[in-house]
């Protein structure tokens, strides 16, 4: 009888349970690796090892025994890291490690985009321990930002160079490396784009409309998929977003795309993680909305093959939304009594105002539909 292939899994929270649940689906053995903290993915997983994500020489050496096919994560920026290094030292396919602090630092994210030539807003960083940068040469108002997190965390707009002092001390509290980015604001709505690359070959898979909570720390409230744009906007978003793959030599895997649209027009890249989107716009979203299975291009690609993309759905309007407050409760109860053939599916939900909202973190929970698209 022929070994079960295995494949490693970064992470086991309720976003990379997908992850987990598809590759068992799919015939692997998941060896899951993360910090223990009760996560659903360490009682889905076939095999859990309480090591922390950023721990990658040890999650290293495990996979050397194993020999896995491949290493995947979704969602997490985290553990982009781990997952290129991993596989890098392994021989398996991913993006090169030593390419993955710019997909992961907007820093020297915005520094890959004006060295390509791509548009980019008046960005400057405020160095761990200093709050207070030269900021004359930017307009405002300007967004604060940590340089290496995701999810909302440490975000601010501010109106002035007087409130960068506290704006900037936020953000480095939240950084890794105690930095923050300030760059002019982009202006108008916001949306993602969402991709699948091989080999250095991209694939457009769908755009999301973003909703947030708007100023001054813009917590995402919801995504759609479709997004609304029209064919020609679309297409001036691809011609906008593999360029600026290319500039961050993301060839293999998913990609997430942040971008807004200006009054004349233009696309304006905001940010790109080299994964997933998170907030369920990879896991869930794109497969409702195209009727492609994006999980399992994800562990296609690491394990070295090319993605398939063949519907295993009929597209329809697919949609996520998070509960802030107890009308976005009452809304899924009216859902769920009205409109049960429309819940995909619906996450655990914390009790409403029993914490502080903060971040994309600790919101109260989330809810998808999928419904027929208009016409």
């Amino acid at each position: 009888m022929s070994e079960k292939k295995k494949i490693a899994i970064i992470g086991a929270s309720e976003f990379q349970n997908a992850l987990i649940l598809k590759a068992k689906e799919m015939g692997y053995e998941t060896h899951v690796f993360a910090w223990q903290a009760g996560a659903v993915g360490e009682s889905t997983a076939d095999h859990f090892y309480p090591i922390s994500i950023t721990e990658k020489e040890a999650i290293l050496d495990e996979c050397r025994r194993l020999r896995p096919e491949g290493i995947a994560s979704i969602g997490s920026d985290l553990a982009v890291h781990t997952v290129c290094y991993v596989s890098e030292k392994l021989g398996l396919c991913s993006n090169r490690f030593e390419d993955m602090a710019a997909c992961t630092n907007k820093y020297e994210m915005r520094r890959r985009f004006a060295a390509a030539g791509l548009y980019t807003p008046a960005f400057l960083k405020a160095e761990p321990g200093r709050t207070a940068p030269d900021a004359s040469a930017l307009r405002f108002p300007a967004i604060v930002k940590p340089t290496d997190r995701s999810g909302s965390r440490g975000i601010t707009k501010v109106f002035s160079p007087a409130e960068l002092p506290a704006a900037i001390a936020l953000a480095q509290e939240n950084s890794f490396e105690h930095g923050a980015i300030v760059e002019e604001f982009i202006d108008g709505p916001e949306y993602s784009f969402e991709s699948i690359s091989f080999q250095g070959r991209h694939h457009f898979l769908a755009v999301t409309k973003k909703y947030t909570t708007g100023a001054p720390h813009f917590i995402e409230t919801g995504h759609d998929q479709p997004s609304g744009l029209s064919a020609g906007q679309v297409q001036k978003a691809i011609d906008t977003v593999f360029p600026a793959l290319d500039a961050l030599h993301i060839r293999n895997g998913a990609s997430h795309a942040e971008f807004r649209i200006n009054a004349d027009g233009d696309i304006c890249l905001i940010e790109i993680g080299a994964r997933m989107g998170g907030d369920c716009i990879g896991s869930d979203l794109v497969q409702i909305s195209t009727g492609y299975d994006f999980v399992r291009m994800v562990i296609d690609v690491a394990c070295g093959r090319a993605p398939v993309f063949e519907r295993v759905n009929e597209p329809m309007l697919a949609s996520v939304r998070f509960i802030f407050r107890q009308s976005d409760l009452d809304e899924l109860r009216r859902i769920e009594r009205e409109e049960p053939q429309s819940i995909w599916r619906v996450s655990h939900i914390d009790a409403v105002g029993s914490h502080p909202i903060t971040d994309s973190s600790n919101r109260y929970g989330f809810y998808i539909t999928a419904r027929p698209l208009r016409t």
